[in-house]
């Protein structure tokens, strides 16, 4: 089953395919997501939204709180058994609540559920082992070791290689391109794949 989280950051512009989805939208998510897709919950504090969403909030949330709108969002969709993750909205804005969103990946993939983050500009998602990249022939990309080293056990298809290891405070996983249906990546430790050019 999967799951959709709409957040309060940059509206996403494209279409989002919901069907079969359970989808959640964290609080002024509303305002760009109410006429675009539908919402099953409407979760947060509601400090950040003028009007009263639709559906109601089950519940609404202290704006003083241990857990962002989307963190209480992610929590309820893996307690629902979802294995898959979307998120839209999560980009622009402020770049603490981006670099925040991005942990929402990392949670997800530390709890064995595929996740990715759609913005207009780019499909952002972590992944360990074997990372298949077939599908985004003719993009660029760049891979960024998360939650500790990276290591490169081995590749193809790429248009560079990379080195035995990627650590933070380097950028050498910075634009690479896939040049192969059968391109792939395989790692040790979790990666963060960025693919640039908007949604694939």
């Amino acid at each position: 089953m999967k799951g959709i989280i709409l957040l309060n950051g940059e509206p996403y512009s494209g279409k989002i395919d919901a069907e079969g989805a359970l989808v959640y939208c964290c609080d002024g998510a509303y305002r760009w997501a109410k006429n675009k897709v539908r919402i099953d919950k409407n979760l947060g504090d509601f400090d950040s939204l003028d009007e009263v969403p639709f559906p109601p909030p089950e519940e609404v949330y202290p704006s003083e709180k241990d857990f962002t709108d989307g963190e209480i969002a992610l929590f309820k969709l893996l307690d629902k058994g979802v294995d898959e993750i979307e998120i839209y909205g999560g980009g622009g804005g402020r770049e603490d609540h981006f670099l925040g969103n991005l942990h929402l990946l990392y949670k997800a993939h530390s709890k064995g559920v595929k996740c990715k983050m759609i913005t207009d500009n780019s499909v952002i998602f972590p992944a360990s082992g074997k990372i298949f990249l077939g599908e985004f022939k003719d993009k660029t990309f760049s891979v960024l070791p998360f939650g500790g080293v990276l290591h490169i056990i081995d590749s193809a298809g790429l248009k560079y290689n990379y080195p035995p290891c990627l650590n933070y405070g380097e950028c050498r996983g910075i634009s690479n391109i896939s040049q192969s249906s059968s391109a792939y990546l395989e790692v040790e430790g979790c990666a963060l794949v960025i693919i640039n050019g908007g949604e694939v």
